[in-house]
Protein backbone atom coordinates (compact mmCIF):
# COMPACT_ATOMS: atom_id res chain seq x y z
CA UNK A 1 0.00 0.00 0.00
CA UNK A 2 2.70 2.50 0.85
CA UNK A 3 6.25 2.62 -1.30
CA UNK A 4 9.64 2.32 0.23
CA UNK A 5 9.94 5.93 0.32
CA UNK A 6 6.56 6.65 2.04
CA UNK A 7 7.65 3.89 4.60
CA UNK A 8 10.79 6.19 4.94
CA UNK A 9 8.94 9.17 5.34
CA UNK A 10 6.35 7.72 7.84
CA UNK A 11 9.19 6.14 9.97
CA UNK A 12 11.14 9.36 10.37
CA UNK A 13 8.68 11.17 11.30
CA UNK A 14 7.19 8.41 14.11
CA UNK A 15 10.96 9.03 15.60
CA UNK A 16 10.53 12.65 15.84
CA UNK A 17 7.45 12.57 17.40
CA UNK A 18 8.69 9.89 20.14
CA UNK A 19 11.68 12.09 20.51
CA UNK A 20 10.13 15.51 20.40
CA UNK A 21 5.97 14.96 21.45
CA UNK A 22 5.90 11.59 23.23
CA UNK A 23 9.11 11.17 25.57
CA UNK A 24 8.77 14.43 27.51
CA UNK A 25 4.95 13.77 28.20
CA UNK A 26 6.15 9.90 29.37
CA UNK A 27 8.99 11.41 31.67
CA UNK A 28 6.66 13.87 33.04
CA UNK A 29 3.45 12.22 33.49
CA UNK A 30 3.64 8.32 32.56
CA UNK A 31 1.32 6.21 31.33
CA UNK A 32 -1.91 4.50 33.48
CA UNK A 33 0.00 1.07 33.27
CA UNK A 34 3.07 -0.25 32.12
CA UNK A 35 1.77 -2.65 29.46
CA UNK A 36 -1.75 -2.80 27.63
CA UNK A 37 -2.99 -6.00 26.60
CA UNK A 38 -6.28 -7.12 25.56
CA UNK A 39 -8.44 -9.99 27.18
CA UNK A 40 -6.44 -12.70 25.47
CA UNK A 41 -3.28 -11.28 26.65
CA UNK A 42 -2.24 -9.87 23.92
CA UNK A 43 -0.32 -7.07 23.79
CA UNK A 44 -1.12 -4.23 22.05
CA UNK A 45 1.25 -0.97 20.54
CA UNK A 46 0.58 2.27 21.74
CA UNK A 47 0.34 4.06 17.76
CA UNK A 48 -0.40 2.12 14.71
CA UNK A 49 1.13 3.37 11.55
CA UNK A 50 1.65 2.18 7.76
CA UNK A 51 4.59 0.61 9.23
CA UNK A 52 2.56 -1.99 10.82
CA UNK A 53 0.85 -2.94 7.82
CA UNK A 54 3.48 -1.80 5.30
CA UNK A 55 3.68 -5.86 4.02
CA UNK A 56 -0.61 -5.48 3.33
CA UNK A 57 -1.48 -6.48 -0.06
CA UNK A 58 -5.12 -4.88 -0.69
CA UNK A 59 -6.29 -6.94 -2.93
CA UNK A 60 -5.45 -10.39 -1.68
CA UNK A 61 -5.58 -9.54 1.95
CA UNK A 62 -8.25 -7.62 1.77
CA UNK A 63 -10.15 -6.98 -1.58
CA UNK A 64 -13.93 -6.07 -1.77
CA UNK A 65 -16.81 -6.78 0.45
CA UNK A 66 -18.58 -9.86 -1.01
CA UNK A 67 -15.41 -11.13 -2.83
CA UNK A 68 -12.16 -13.75 -1.87
CA UNK A 69 -11.16 -13.42 0.62
CA UNK A 70 -14.35 -12.03 2.59
CA UNK A 71 -11.68 -9.90 4.77
CA UNK A 72 -14.07 -6.88 4.59
CA UNK A 73 -17.63 -8.90 4.66
CA UNK A 74 -19.48 -12.44 2.83
CA UNK A 75 -21.75 -9.73 1.02
CA UNK A 76 -21.40 -6.58 -1.38
CA UNK A 77 -23.69 -4.63 0.68
CA UNK A 78 -24.07 -6.05 4.45
CA UNK A 79 -26.04 -4.27 6.52
CA UNK A 80 -27.42 -1.91 3.99
CA UNK A 81 -29.26 -5.17 2.64
CA UNK A 82 -30.93 -6.39 5.45
CA UNK A 83 -29.61 -6.23 9.16
CA UNK A 84 -27.86 -9.23 10.66
CA UNK A 85 -30.97 -11.79 12.07
CA UNK A 86 -31.65 -10.39 15.71
CA UNK A 87 -32.07 -14.16 17.13
CA UNK A 88 -32.20 -14.20 20.96
CA UNK A 89 -32.24 -17.37 22.94
CA UNK A 90 -35.17 -18.58 24.43
CA UNK A 91 -36.17 -21.53 26.39
CA UNK A 92 -37.65 -22.45 30.02
CA UNK A 93 -40.20 -24.79 31.42
CA UNK A 94 -42.76 -26.46 29.16
CA UNK A 95 -43.17 -26.02 25.69
CA UNK A 96 -46.36 -23.92 25.63
CA UNK A 97 -44.20 -21.40 28.34
CA UNK A 98 -41.78 -21.31 25.86
CA UNK A 99 -44.24 -20.63 22.66
CA UNK A 100 -45.49 -17.83 24.77
CA UNK A 101 -41.95 -16.30 24.66
CA UNK A 102 -41.52 -17.32 21.13
CA UNK A 103 -44.60 -15.28 20.42
CA UNK A 104 -43.38 -12.47 22.47
CA UNK A 105 -40.08 -11.80 20.70
CA UNK A 106 -41.65 -11.89 17.84
CA UNK A 107 -43.83 -9.10 18.56
CA UNK A 108 -40.94 -7.27 19.99
CA UNK A 109 -39.29 -7.23 16.46
CA UNK A 110 -37.14 -10.32 16.59
CA UNK A 111 -36.30 -11.70 13.71
CA UNK A 112 -35.09 -15.65 14.29
CA UNK A 113 -36.06 -17.95 17.08
CA UNK A 114 -33.21 -19.72 18.76
CA UNK A 115 -34.17 -22.37 21.15
CA UNK A 116 -32.70 -23.52 24.49
CA UNK A 117 -33.07 -27.35 25.94
CA UNK A 118 -33.15 -28.57 29.55
CA UNK A 119 -29.98 -30.63 30.28
CA UNK A 120 -32.14 -34.12 30.16
CA UNK A 121 -32.71 -32.78 26.54
CA UNK A 122 -29.61 -32.04 25.93
CA UNK A 123 -27.86 -35.33 27.07
CA UNK A 124 -30.41 -37.30 25.50
CA UNK A 125 -32.48 -38.59 28.47
CA UNK A 126 -36.27 -38.49 29.23
CA UNK A 127 -37.71 -36.34 31.74
CA UNK A 128 -38.95 -38.94 33.79
CA UNK A 129 -35.72 -40.65 33.83
CA UNK A 130 -34.26 -40.63 37.59
CA UNK A 131 -31.54 -38.19 36.38
CA UNK A 132 -33.93 -35.88 35.59
CA UNK A 133 -35.37 -35.20 38.59
CA UNK A 134 -34.94 -31.35 39.66
CA UNK A 135 -33.72 -30.33 35.97
CA UNK A 136 -36.71 -30.78 33.87
CA UNK A 137 -37.62 -27.25 31.90
CA UNK A 138 -34.64 -25.55 34.28
CA UNK A 139 -32.35 -24.55 31.78
CA UNK A 140 -33.99 -24.64 28.64
CA UNK A 141 -37.42 -26.22 27.63
CA UNK A 142 -37.98 -30.03 27.88
CA UNK A 143 -38.62 -31.71 24.96
CA UNK A 144 -39.16 -35.16 24.85
CA UNK A 145 -41.55 -36.32 22.07
CA UNK A 146 -43.03 -34.72 18.72
CA UNK A 147 -46.00 -33.75 20.68
CA UNK A 148 -43.49 -31.16 22.89
CA UNK A 149 -42.67 -29.73 19.22
CA UNK A 150 -46.04 -29.73 18.14
CA UNK A 151 -46.48 -27.33 21.56
CA UNK A 152 -43.86 -25.17 20.85
CA UNK A 153 -44.36 -24.16 17.34
CA UNK A 154 -47.97 -23.50 17.44
CA UNK A 155 -49.25 -20.88 15.85
CA UNK A 156 -45.76 -20.22 14.25
CA UNK A 157 -45.38 -20.54 10.59
CA UNK A 158 -42.17 -22.47 10.56
CA UNK A 159 -42.05 -21.70 6.49
CA UNK A 160 -41.57 -17.76 7.53
CA UNK A 161 -39.77 -18.36 10.50
CA UNK A 162 -35.57 -18.99 10.82
CA UNK A 163 -35.49 -21.08 14.02
CA UNK A 164 -31.96 -21.67 15.72
CA UNK A 165 -31.70 -24.88 17.80
CA UNK A 166 -28.96 -25.13 20.26
CA UNK A 167 -28.79 -29.03 20.85
CA UNK A 168 -25.73 -31.44 20.08
CA UNK A 169 -25.56 -34.95 21.31
CA UNK A 170 -29.07 -35.19 20.47
CA UNK A 171 -29.38 -32.64 17.74
CA UNK A 172 -30.09 -35.32 15.19
CA UNK A 173 -33.49 -36.10 17.24
CA UNK A 174 -34.78 -32.44 17.19
CA UNK A 175 -33.75 -32.20 13.53
CA UNK A 176 -35.88 -34.92 12.70
CA UNK A 177 -38.98 -33.10 15.07
CA UNK A 178 -38.47 -29.95 12.96
CA UNK A 179 -38.69 -31.98 9.75
CA UNK A 180 -41.41 -34.18 10.71
CA UNK A 181 -43.23 -31.31 11.73
CA UNK A 182 -42.87 -29.77 8.73
CA UNK A 183 -44.29 -32.59 7.23
CA UNK A 184 -47.56 -32.29 9.30
CA UNK A 185 -47.73 -28.72 8.57
CA UNK A 186 -47.78 -29.64 4.66
CA UNK A 187 -44.23 -27.07 4.60
CA UNK A 188 -42.25 -28.63 1.66
CA UNK A 189 -38.97 -30.15 2.93
CA UNK A 190 -36.50 -27.73 0.96
CA UNK A 191 -38.48 -24.45 2.34
CA UNK A 192 -37.49 -25.07 5.95
CA UNK A 193 -35.08 -22.35 7.24
CA UNK A 194 -32.94 -22.42 10.47
CA UNK A 195 -29.35 -23.69 12.56
CA UNK A 196 -29.09 -26.69 13.99
CA UNK A 197 -26.18 -26.13 16.51
CA UNK A 198 -25.41 -30.20 15.95
CA UNK A 199 -21.22 -29.65 16.61
CA UNK A 200 -19.95 -32.81 18.85
CA UNK A 201 -16.25 -31.87 18.43
CA UNK A 202 -16.20 -29.05 20.77
CA UNK A 203 -18.69 -30.58 23.01
CA UNK A 204 -15.34 -33.16 23.44
CA UNK A 205 -13.11 -30.18 23.36
CA UNK A 206 -14.54 -27.70 25.84
CA UNK A 207 -18.38 -28.04 26.70
CA UNK A 208 -18.40 -31.70 27.70
CA UNK A 209 -21.94 -32.88 26.59
CA UNK A 210 -21.87 -36.08 24.60
CA UNK A 211 -23.82 -39.79 24.69
CA UNK A 212 -21.49 -41.61 22.43
CA UNK A 213 -17.82 -41.83 22.12
CA UNK A 214 -16.14 -39.05 19.56
CA UNK A 215 -15.38 -40.51 16.31
CA UNK A 216 -19.14 -42.12 15.75
CA UNK A 217 -20.48 -38.78 17.06
CA UNK A 218 -19.14 -37.39 14.13
CA UNK A 219 -20.54 -39.88 11.65
CA UNK A 220 -23.89 -38.87 12.69
CA UNK A 221 -22.86 -34.81 12.45
CA UNK A 222 -21.77 -36.15 8.86
CA UNK A 223 -25.18 -37.85 8.31
CA UNK A 224 -27.40 -34.63 8.88
CA UNK A 225 -25.23 -32.62 6.86
CA UNK A 226 -25.80 -35.29 3.75
CA UNK A 227 -29.30 -35.75 4.85
CA UNK A 228 -29.61 -31.84 4.79
CA UNK A 229 -27.91 -31.13 1.57
CA UNK A 230 -30.44 -33.26 -0.22
CA UNK A 231 -33.90 -32.58 1.90
CA UNK A 232 -33.51 -29.51 3.08
CA UNK A 233 -30.97 -27.23 1.68
CA UNK A 234 -31.93 -23.69 3.41
CA UNK A 235 -31.08 -25.52 7.02
CA UNK A 236 -27.65 -25.42 8.31
CA UNK A 237 -27.43 -29.00 10.26
CA UNK A 238 -24.33 -28.01 12.08
CA UNK A 239 -23.24 -24.56 13.12
CA UNK A 240 -19.21 -25.18 14.26
CA UNK A 241 -19.30 -23.38 17.86
CA UNK A 242 -16.12 -21.20 19.11
CA UNK A 243 -18.63 -19.78 21.90
CA UNK A 244 -18.09 -22.41 24.17
CA UNK A 245 -14.49 -22.40 23.52
CA UNK A 246 -14.30 -19.14 24.75
CA UNK A 247 -16.41 -19.39 27.43
CA UNK A 248 -14.28 -22.07 28.96
CA UNK A 249 -10.94 -19.91 28.76
CA UNK A 250 -9.63 -19.80 25.60
CA UNK A 251 -7.90 -16.90 24.06
CA UNK A 252 -9.14 -15.01 20.85
CA UNK A 253 -7.22 -16.72 18.78
CA UNK A 254 -7.53 -20.07 20.54
CA UNK A 255 -11.27 -19.94 19.89
CA UNK A 256 -10.93 -19.12 15.95
CA UNK A 257 -8.32 -21.64 15.38
CA UNK A 258 -10.03 -24.24 16.90
CA UNK A 259 -13.49 -23.57 15.64
CA UNK A 260 -11.94 -23.27 11.90
CA UNK A 261 -9.94 -26.53 12.86
CA UNK A 262 -13.09 -28.54 13.40
CA UNK A 263 -14.54 -26.96 10.59
CA UNK A 264 -12.32 -28.34 8.42
CA UNK A 265 -12.63 -31.77 10.24
CA UNK A 266 -16.23 -31.75 9.32
CA UNK A 267 -15.49 -30.72 5.52
CA UNK A 268 -12.68 -34.03 5.54
CA UNK A 269 -15.21 -36.01 6.79
CA UNK A 270 -18.18 -34.96 4.36
CA UNK A 271 -15.24 -35.47 1.40
CA UNK A 272 -14.32 -38.83 3.01
CA UNK A 273 -17.72 -39.99 2.17
CA UNK A 274 -18.26 -38.62 -0.63
CA UNK A 275 -19.55 -35.67 -0.99
CA UNK A 276 -18.88 -32.68 -2.73
CA UNK A 277 -17.66 -29.68 -1.38
CA UNK A 278 -19.22 -27.06 -3.44
CA UNK A 279 -22.36 -28.56 -2.11
CA UNK A 280 -22.46 -29.14 1.21
CA UNK A 281 -19.90 -26.16 2.48
CA UNK A 282 -22.51 -23.57 1.68
CA UNK A 283 -25.03 -25.24 4.55
CA UNK A 284 -22.27 -25.10 7.48
CA UNK A 285 -22.32 -22.33 9.77
CA UNK A 286 -20.06 -20.96 12.56
CA UNK A 287 -20.77 -19.30 15.73
CA UNK A 288 -18.53 -16.87 17.69
CA UNK A 289 -18.40 -15.35 21.15
CA UNK A 290 -17.83 -11.49 21.06
CA UNK A 291 -15.60 -10.57 23.86
CA UNK A 292 -14.86 -6.81 26.06
CA UNK A 293 -12.05 -6.09 23.63
CA UNK A 294 -13.42 -4.83 20.81
CA UNK A 295 -10.68 -4.18 18.14
CA UNK A 296 -9.14 -7.54 18.91
CA UNK A 297 -12.77 -9.34 18.35
CA UNK A 298 -13.18 -7.82 15.05
CA UNK A 299 -10.08 -8.49 13.81
CA UNK A 300 -10.69 -12.10 15.16
CA UNK A 301 -13.88 -12.22 13.14
CA UNK A 302 -12.09 -11.04 10.09
CA UNK A 303 -9.30 -13.28 9.75
CA UNK A 304 -11.36 -15.80 10.69
CA UNK A 305 -12.88 -15.19 7.42
CA UNK A 306 -10.15 -14.85 5.55
CA UNK A 307 -8.14 -17.81 6.96
CA UNK A 308 -11.59 -20.12 6.19
CA UNK A 309 -11.67 -18.72 2.26
CA UNK A 310 -8.21 -19.37 1.73
CA UNK A 311 -7.70 -23.07 3.31
CA UNK A 312 -11.33 -23.98 1.70
CA UNK A 313 -9.72 -22.93 -1.46
CA UNK A 314 -6.25 -24.28 -1.19
CA UNK A 315 -7.02 -27.61 0.99
CA UNK A 316 -10.34 -28.86 0.01
CA UNK A 317 -10.61 -27.32 -3.65
CA UNK A 318 -13.86 -25.36 -3.06
CA UNK A 319 -14.64 -23.67 -6.47
CA UNK A 320 -17.87 -21.37 -5.37
CA UNK A 321 -17.82 -18.21 -3.49
CA UNK A 322 -20.83 -19.91 -1.02
CA UNK A 323 -18.42 -22.50 -0.46
CA UNK A 324 -15.76 -20.51 0.65
CA UNK A 325 -18.07 -17.68 2.39
CA UNK A 326 -17.40 -18.05 6.29
CA UNK A 327 -21.07 -17.33 7.71
CA UNK A 328 -21.37 -17.19 11.73
CA UNK A 329 -23.67 -16.09 14.48
CA UNK A 330 -22.43 -14.32 17.82
CA UNK A 331 -23.34 -14.07 21.43
CA UNK A 332 -22.19 -11.51 23.53
CA UNK A 333 -19.62 -12.97 26.21
CA UNK A 334 -21.55 -14.93 28.95
CA UNK A 335 -18.95 -15.68 30.95
CA UNK A 336 -17.95 -11.55 31.12
CA UNK A 337 -21.38 -11.24 32.93
CA UNK A 338 -21.25 -10.34 36.14
CA UNK A 339 -23.05 -10.85 39.38
CA UNK A 340 -22.43 -7.62 41.17
CA UNK A 341 -23.85 -4.62 39.88
CA UNK A 342 -25.83 -6.20 37.35
CA UNK A 343 -27.05 -3.21 35.09
CA UNK A 344 -23.24 -2.73 34.09
CA UNK A 345 -23.92 -6.42 32.03
CA UNK A 346 -25.87 -3.74 29.70
CA UNK A 347 -23.18 -1.54 28.94
CA UNK A 348 -20.26 -5.25 28.83
CA UNK A 349 -23.47 -6.81 26.19
CA UNK A 350 -23.32 -3.39 23.94
CA UNK A 351 -19.89 -3.43 23.48
CA UNK A 352 -19.70 -6.82 22.84
CA UNK A 353 -22.55 -6.57 20.84
CA UNK A 354 -21.33 -3.70 18.50
CA UNK A 355 -18.07 -5.23 18.04
CA UNK A 356 -20.09 -8.35 16.56
CA UNK A 357 -21.30 -5.84 14.22
CA UNK A 358 -17.74 -4.02 12.87
CA UNK A 359 -16.75 -7.34 12.41
CA UNK A 360 -19.40 -8.21 10.07
CA UNK A 361 -21.80 -10.92 11.73
CA UNK A 362 -25.18 -12.73 10.48
CA UNK A 363 -26.98 -12.75 13.27
CA UNK A 364 -26.52 -11.86 16.77
CA UNK A 365 -27.80 -13.25 19.92
CA UNK A 366 -27.60 -10.13 23.54
CA UNK A 367 -27.34 -11.79 26.63
CA UNK A 368 -29.46 -10.21 28.92
CA UNK A 369 -28.25 -8.21 32.00
CA UNK A 370 -29.60 -10.63 34.69
CA UNK A 371 -27.93 -13.71 32.98
CA UNK A 372 -25.49 -14.08 36.16
CA UNK A 373 -28.10 -15.06 38.24
CA UNK A 374 -30.67 -16.48 36.15
CA UNK A 375 -32.37 -17.44 33.20
CA UNK A 376 -33.32 -13.89 31.68
CA UNK A 377 -36.50 -12.24 32.49
CA UNK A 378 -38.67 -10.30 29.32
CA UNK A 379 -37.96 -7.22 30.68
CA UNK A 380 -33.78 -8.16 30.50
CA UNK A 381 -34.90 -9.96 27.23
CA UNK A 382 -36.38 -6.85 26.10
CA UNK A 383 -33.72 -4.21 26.78
CA UNK A 384 -30.96 -6.87 25.23
CA UNK A 385 -32.96 -7.32 22.00
CA UNK A 386 -33.51 -3.11 21.95
CA UNK A 387 -30.07 -3.11 22.25
CA UNK A 388 -29.50 -4.36 19.12
CA UNK A 389 -32.15 -2.65 17.38
CA UNK A 390 -30.78 0.74 19.01
CA UNK A 391 -27.09 -0.62 17.48
CA UNK A 392 -28.90 -1.24 13.84
CA UNK A 393 -31.12 2.03 13.86
CA UNK A 394 -29.80 4.73 15.48
CA UNK A 395 -25.75 4.09 15.53
CA UNK A 396 -25.03 4.33 11.92
CA UNK A 397 -22.63 1.80 12.17
CA UNK A 398 -24.79 -0.14 10.02
CA UNK A 399 -24.48 1.92 7.13
CA UNK A 400 -21.07 1.64 6.41
CA UNK A 401 -19.52 -1.59 5.10
CA UNK A 402 -16.23 -2.75 7.10
CA UNK A 403 -16.23 0.57 8.58
CA UNK A 404 -12.84 -0.09 10.50
CA UNK A 405 -11.29 -1.43 7.35
CA UNK A 406 -8.02 0.53 6.55
CA UNK A 407 -7.84 1.02 10.03
CA UNK A 408 -3.61 0.88 11.20
CA UNK A 409 -4.55 -0.74 14.17
CA UNK A 410 -6.93 -3.26 12.79
CA UNK A 411 -5.80 -4.08 9.96
CA UNK A 412 -2.40 -5.59 12.06
CA UNK A 413 -4.29 -7.08 15.13
CA UNK A 414 -5.85 -8.72 11.83
CA UNK A 415 -2.74 -9.78 10.45
CA UNK A 416 -1.44 -11.01 13.79
CA UNK A 417 -4.53 -13.12 14.32
CA UNK A 418 -4.33 -14.57 10.94
CA UNK A 419 -0.72 -15.92 11.91
CA UNK A 420 -1.59 -17.70 15.09
CA UNK A 421 -4.67 -18.92 13.86
CA UNK A 422 -2.74 -20.65 11.35
CA UNK A 423 0.04 -21.78 13.31
CA UNK A 424 -2.45 -23.28 15.58
CA UNK A 425 -4.55 -24.97 12.57
CA UNK A 426 -0.84 -26.35 10.91
CA UNK A 427 0.10 -27.81 14.53
CA UNK A 428 -3.10 -29.83 14.62
CA UNK A 429 -3.11 -30.76 11.07
CA UNK A 430 0.53 -32.15 12.19
CA UNK A 431 -1.22 -34.39 14.49
CA UNK A 432 -3.52 -36.35 12.54
CA UNK A 433 -0.75 -36.68 10.11
CA UNK A 434 -1.93 -34.41 7.51
CA UNK A 435 -5.28 -34.64 8.39
CA UNK A 436 -7.23 -31.85 10.47
CA UNK A 437 -9.87 -34.48 11.08
CA UNK A 438 -7.02 -37.06 12.61
CA UNK A 439 -5.61 -34.09 14.24
CA UNK A 440 -8.53 -33.17 15.76
CA UNK A 441 -10.01 -36.12 17.06
CA UNK A 442 -6.41 -37.29 18.31
CA UNK A 443 -6.15 -33.37 19.98
CA UNK A 444 -9.34 -34.67 22.46
CA UNK A 445 -8.15 -38.16 23.15
CA UNK A 446 -4.94 -36.78 24.35
CA UNK A 447 -6.25 -33.79 25.94
CA UNK A 448 -4.40 -31.06 24.03
CA UNK A 449 -7.35 -28.70 23.81
CA UNK A 450 -8.10 -28.98 27.45
CA UNK A 451 -4.58 -27.89 28.43
CA UNK A 452 -4.29 -25.42 26.10
CA UNK A 453 -7.72 -23.80 27.53
CA UNK A 454 -6.85 -24.74 30.53
CA UNK A 455 -3.61 -22.98 30.75
CA UNK A 456 -5.20 -19.63 28.95
CA UNK A 457 -7.73 -19.86 31.58
CA UNK A 458 -5.99 -20.02 34.71
CA UNK A 459 -3.58 -17.45 33.19
CA UNK A 460 -6.26 -14.90 32.89
CA UNK A 461 -7.79 -15.33 36.33
CA UNK A 462 -4.23 -14.94 37.78
CA UNK A 463 -4.19 -11.30 35.73
CA UNK A 464 -8.13 -10.82 37.68
CA UNK A 465 -6.75 -12.02 41.02
CA UNK A 466 -3.57 -9.25 40.70
CA UNK A 467 -5.41 -6.69 39.53
CA UNK A 468 -3.94 -6.26 35.97
CA UNK A 469 -7.40 -7.11 34.34
CA UNK A 470 -10.04 -4.59 35.82
CA UNK A 471 -13.40 -6.00 36.21
CA UNK A 472 -15.58 -3.58 37.20
CA UNK A 473 -17.83 -3.82 39.91
CA UNK A 474 -15.84 -6.98 41.06
CA UNK A 475 -12.44 -6.43 41.63
CA UNK A 476 -12.65 -2.48 41.27
CA UNK A 477 -15.39 0.08 41.69
CA UNK A 478 -17.26 -2.14 44.11
CA UNK A 479 -19.61 -0.68 46.08
CA UNK A 480 -22.31 -1.63 49.03
CA UNK A 481 -25.71 -2.03 47.37
CA UNK A 482 -28.65 -4.09 46.97
CA UNK A 483 -27.75 -6.01 43.44
CA UNK A 484 -30.89 -7.88 43.63
CA UNK A 485 -33.07 -7.87 40.08
CA UNK A 486 -36.40 -9.62 39.13
CA UNK A 487 -35.34 -12.97 38.16
CA UNK A 488 -37.47 -15.14 36.60
CA UNK A 489 -38.05 -18.24 38.12
CA UNK A 490 -39.60 -21.28 36.40
CA UNK A 491 -42.97 -22.76 37.46
CA UNK A 492 -42.51 -25.89 39.76
CA UNK A 493 -45.37 -27.40 38.07
CA UNK A 494 -43.44 -27.64 35.02
CA UNK A 495 -41.76 -30.75 35.39
CA UNK A 496 -45.31 -32.56 36.64
CA UNK A 497 -46.88 -31.18 33.35
CA UNK A 498 -44.19 -32.48 31.46
CA UNK A 499 -43.83 -35.64 32.80
CA UNK A 500 -47.98 -36.03 32.43
CA UNK A 501 -47.60 -35.09 28.98
CA UNK A 502 -44.47 -37.88 28.37
CA UNK A 503 -47.00 -40.30 30.04
CA UNK A 504 -50.40 -39.42 28.07
CA UNK A 505 -48.27 -39.27 24.59
CA UNK A 506 -46.79 -43.54 25.97
CA UNK A 507 -50.26 -44.50 26.95
CA UNK A 508 -52.03 -43.12 23.55
CA UNK A 509 -49.14 -44.32 21.00
CA UNK A 510 -48.74 -47.72 19.08
CA UNK A 511 -45.90 -49.42 21.32
CA UNK A 512 -45.37 -51.94 18.11
CA UNK A 513 -44.67 -48.74 15.88
CA UNK A 514 -42.60 -47.20 17.67
CA UNK A 515 -40.59 -50.86 18.57
CA UNK A 516 -40.70 -51.54 14.47
CA UNK A 517 -39.24 -47.78 14.02
CA UNK A 518 -36.02 -48.54 16.72
CA UNK A 519 -34.91 -51.93 15.49
CA UNK A 520 -34.92 -49.98 11.75
CA UNK A 521 -32.59 -47.48 12.87
CA UNK A 522 -30.44 -49.72 15.04
CA UNK A 523 -30.52 -52.03 12.05
CA UNK A 524 -29.24 -48.91 9.83
CA UNK A 525 -26.31 -47.74 12.26
CA UNK A 526 -25.16 -51.62 12.01
CA UNK A 527 -24.95 -51.64 8.15
CA UNK A 528 -23.30 -47.94 8.25
CA UNK A 529 -26.85 -46.31 6.41
CA UNK A 530 -27.43 -42.55 6.73
CA UNK A 531 -29.85 -42.75 10.12
CA UNK A 532 -31.81 -39.45 9.55
CA UNK A 533 -34.75 -41.17 7.42
CA UNK A 534 -34.73 -43.46 10.04
CA UNK A 535 -34.75 -41.22 13.26
CA UNK A 536 -37.38 -39.31 11.74
CA UNK A 537 -39.75 -42.38 11.27
CA UNK A 538 -39.24 -43.00 14.64
CA UNK A 539 -39.96 -39.17 15.69
CA UNK A 540 -43.25 -39.79 13.69
CA UNK A 541 -44.73 -42.93 15.96
CA UNK A 542 -43.99 -40.49 18.93
CA UNK A 543 -40.86 -42.33 20.25
CA UNK A 544 -39.25 -40.67 22.50
CA UNK A 545 -35.76 -38.72 23.16
CA UNK A 546 -33.94 -41.25 25.41
CA UNK A 547 -35.52 -44.22 23.32
CA UNK A 548 -33.84 -43.07 20.33
CA UNK A 549 -30.62 -42.15 21.84
CA UNK A 550 -30.71 -45.40 23.69
CA UNK A 551 -30.01 -47.14 20.44
CA UNK A 552 -27.14 -45.35 19.75
CA UNK A 553 -25.77 -46.19 23.07
CA UNK A 554 -26.50 -49.39 22.51
CA UNK A 555 -24.85 -49.53 19.16
CA UNK A 556 -21.44 -47.49 20.34
CA UNK A 557 -21.38 -47.68 24.33
CA UNK A 558 -21.26 -44.58 26.38
CA UNK A 559 -18.07 -42.13 26.65
CA UNK A 560 -15.89 -41.46 29.07
CA UNK A 561 -13.23 -38.74 29.18
CA UNK A 562 -9.80 -39.14 30.09
CA UNK A 563 -8.26 -37.05 32.78
CA UNK A 564 -6.41 -34.32 31.53
CA UNK A 565 -2.95 -33.97 33.24
CA UNK A 566 -0.92 -31.08 33.61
Amino acid sequence: MYDEDDLDTIREAHDTWEEDTLDPVIDSYGERRDRFATVSNHEINRLYTPMDIADLDYEADLGMPGEPPYTRGPYPTMYRGRTWTMRQFAGFGTAEETNERFHYLIEEGQTGLSTAFDMPSLMGIDSDHPMSEGEVGKEGVAVDTLADMEVLFDGIDIEEVSTSFTINPSAAVIYAMYVALADQQDVPRNQINGTLQNDMLKEFIAQKEWVIPPEPSLDVVTDTIEFAVKQTPKFHPVSISGYHIREAGSTAAQEAAFTLADGFAYVEDCLKRGLDVDEFAPLLSFFFNSHNSLFEEVAKFRASRRVYARIMDEWYGAQTDEAKRLKFHTQTAGQSLTAQQPMNNIARVTIQALAGVLGGTQSLHTNSFDEALALPSEKAVRVALRTQQIIAEESGVADIVDPLGGSFAVEALTDEMETEIIEYIEEIKAKGDGSVRNGVLYGIDDGYFHREIQDSSYEYQQRVDAGEETVVGVNEYEIEEDTSVDILTVDEGAEQAQLERLQRVKRERDDQAVATALTSLSDAIESDENVMPYIIDAVKTYATMGEIMGVFEDQYGSYQETPVTV
